[in-house]
């Protein structure tokens, strides 16, 4: 039991450490659009508001950059997760109606499981609607995403899909980690996050397993 626990302290030491030198790389790029804009602005109102709208975009995305890294760093904790009885056809359709606010495309509400779940709605909500933001990058105006549920004996599933072009072999194994972008060959509006949004998806089914063995124990 003692190994256990300094191996789980050195993993956590370790995910820390990573966590601040990608951090800081990731947030090191926009910093320094920022500063060269704004030391090149001249007194011309054009470009002084080209570059108020350019500094004010990069200021936005390194907003949501903080609160995703925050959001991963929460996940570390007990209480990431608070399940409640939610009813999984309503909140599957929930999900699909809010994912239309994402994109210009062709939704759609697949298959909906049924019945009870013990979930937390939140939590659900943004793993989900981060896999609709990929897909919508990943397709064009005019294609569809499907959106549905299932459950049965081996828990409960959440899904969306799209026909894009997929992920190439090479990067299934690395794309849920923090910052990877992968090399998809189609990038569309919105496509240049920072490679927070499947960690995300990660850190919400994990909690809820957690969650789960947690509650059983």
């Amino acid at each position: 039991s003692f190994r256990s626990m300094l191996d789980a302290l050195e993993s956590s030491r370790v995910q820390q450490h990573r966590l601040i030198h990608d951090a800081g790389h990731e947030l090191r790029t926009p910093i320094t659009v920022v500063r060269g804009h704004l030391e090149l602005m001249g007194d011309d109102p054009g470009d002084r508001r080209s570059t108020i709208a350019l500094v004010t975009e990069e200021l936005d995305r390194m907003a949501l950059m903080v609160n995703d890294l925050l959001l991963l760093a929460k996940s570390e904790q007990l209480d990431f997760v608070t399940v409640e009885p939610v009813e999984l056809s309503d909140l599957t359709t929930d999900l699909a109606v809010r994912a239309r606010t994402l994109g210009d495309r062709v939704w759609r509400l697949g298959e909906c499981g049924e019945g009870e779940v013990q979930v937390d709605p939140q939590r659900i909500a943004q793993a989900v609607l981060n896999l609709v933001r990929n897909a919508v990058e990943h397709t064009a105006p005019g294609d569809e995403i499907a959106i549905g549920s299932v459950a049965d004996a081996d828990g409960v599933s959440f899904w969306v899909r799209d026909h894009g072009p997929g992920i190439a072999p090479e990067d299934r194994r690395r794309i849920f980690e923090r910052f990877d972008r992968g090399t998809s060959r189609h990038r569309g509006v919105g496509a240049d996050g920072a490679g927070l949004g499947l960690s995300i998806v990660r850190a919400v089914a994990d909690g809820h397993c957690v969650m789960q063995l947690w509650t059983r124990v």
